[in-house]
C-alpha cells in the first residue's frame, strides 16, 4: 500500500481561485487528505465554511483565504496607483 503526499499551494495559487471550489481543491490548499476532508465536510467540521450542492461539496474560497490568513486585498489597486 502505497502513500500519497498531500501537496500544499503556494499564495499566487490560492489568489487565482474562483469564488467557489470542490472539496479536493480546499483540502490540498490546507493539508487534508481527502477521506479525512469529507468526513469533517459530512460531520459539519470542516474549518471554513463548506456548501452542499446536491451530492456536491463546494468551499467558498474567501473563507479558506480567511482560514488561511491571506489577505486577497493585498495589492490590489497598486497599479491603478503607479498609473
Amino acid at each position: 500500500m502505497t502513500s500519497v503526499a498531500v501537496q500544499g499551494m503556494g499564495r499566487a495559487e490560492l489568489l487565482a481561485l474562483p469564488a467557489a471550489i470542490d472539496l479536493d481543491t480546499a483540502n490540498r490548499a490546507i493539508g487534508l487528505g481527502r477521506s479525512k476532508g469529507y468526513e469533517l465536510a459530512r460531520l459539519g467540521d470542516y474549518p471554513c465554511r463548506v456548501l452542499r450542492l446536491g451530492k456536491k461539496y463546494r468551499v467558498i474560497t474567501a473563507d479558506l483565504l480567511r482560514l488561511l490568513g491571506i489577505d486577497a486585498t493585498v495589492g490590489e489597486g497598486v497599479a491603478a496607483d503607479a498609473a
